[in-house]
């Protein structure tokens, strides 16, 4: 529901703001946070390198801010996919926020869109990792995967554009 320029979930009033410059490192700590579980499951996490990814794929022209009643929350990047369609990608939560909601309601907003324009988005996700299972409830599926990565599609309900 919007009410006043926010969206409402459960009891979060959150809103998405265009990413700025100043956004990084938090955007990179926060993932450092977020991954570093799953990475240490698979024998993959490296500090300096799950930080330097995002820096170097950080994109002010994609990234949303998530926030909470003003506060970062969270991040998100939608973009067009090399192969068509869009790529959803660094969807961080502040571990705070997780499980109640907000992940849903932002995959709402950012999945509407891209069905407007009748776009079909692909992520990935690690291994293992819980994030899976919200993004089979909105309609991704497998599409490929690898010891580290599962690749998934949504297609666009209603056909491409």
């Amino acid at each position: 529901m919007r009410t006043n320029g926010a969206v409402q979930s459960a009891d979060l009033r959150w809103a998405l703001r265009a990413a700025v410059a100043g956004d990084v490192e938090p955007i990179a700590e926060l993932r450092a946070v977020v991954m570093r579980a799953d990475l240490e499951r698979l024998g993959r996490y490296d500090g300096h390198r799950v930080r330097q990814r995002l820096r170097d794929s950080f994109s002010t022209r994609y990234t949303s801010v998530v926030t909470v009643e003003g506060d970062f929350a969270g991040c998100v990047t939608l973009r067009p996919a090399e192969t068509g369609g869009a790529l959803l990608e660094h969807f961080y939560l502040e571990p705070r926020y997780q499980g109640r909601g907000l992940g849903s309601a932002v995959l709402r907003e950012l999945l509407g869109r891209a069905d407007a324009r009748g776009e079909d988005v692909r992520l990935n996700v690690l291994q293992g990792s819980a994030a899976r299972r919200l993004y089979e409830r909105w309609g991704f599926v497998l599409e490929t995967e690898d010891a580290v990565d599962v690749f998934m599609v949504r297609p666009s309900p209603v056909g491409n554009a």
